[in-house]
C-alpha cells in the first residue's frame, strides 16, 4: 500500500495528515502551524476554548477554505491539490442540524446515505455497521 508524502516511514495508514497548518484573518492569526496525524480507522477529538481554530481547522480539512501556509492530506489527498477527491471521501456535518431533534442518529444517517446516492440496502448496511460499532 503506497504511502502519503506527508507519511514518515511504515506506520498505519493515515486519515487526516498537516504539517505546519497556518491561517490568519487579516492581522488575526488563528492557526499557528498545525501538526496532526490522525490514524485511519480512529476516532479523533478536537478539543479547544472558543477561538481556538477549531472550525477553521475543520473547514481547511474539508476544503471550505484554504490554508495560507503548509500541507494537509485527507484520505491520502492534498486538499490543496485534489480537493474533488477530499470532498468525495469526506463527510462532514455541523454540530447542529435543523432536524436532530426531530431524527433519531439511523435516520439521520439514512438520509445521508440518501443524499450520497448510497443504493438503499447499500445505505441500511453501513447504518447498522455504524450503530453496531459505536453503540
Amino acid at each position: 500500500m503506497p504511502t502519503s508524502k506527508l507519511d514518515s516511514g511504515p506506520q498505519p495508514p493515515v486519515a487526516v495528515s498537516t504539517v505546519g497548518l497556518r491561517k490568519s484573518y487579516g492581522d488575526k492569526l488563528v492557526l499557528d502551524g498545525i501538526d496532526l496525524r490522525i490514524p485511519a480507522g480512529s476516532v479523533f477529538a478536537l478539543l479547544g476554548p472558543n477561538g481556538a481554530g477549531k472550525t477553521t481547522a475543520v473547514k481547511i480539512l474539508s476544503t471550505l477554505i484554504a490554508a495560507d501556509d503548509g500541507q494537509a492530506e485527507v484520505a491520502g489527498h492534498d486538499i490543496a491539490t485534489s480537493p474533488q477527491a477530499v470532498r468525495a471521501a469526506i463527510g462532514v456535518t455541523g454540530q447542529f442540524s435543523a432536524v436532530d431533534g426531530l431524527i433519531t442518529g439511523e435516520e439521520n444517517m439514512l438520509l445521508m446515505a440518501d443524499l450520497h446516492h448510497l443504493p438503499r440496502g447499500e445505505g441500511r448496511r453501513v447504518t447498522a455497521g455504524l450503530l453496531e460499532r459505536f453503540d
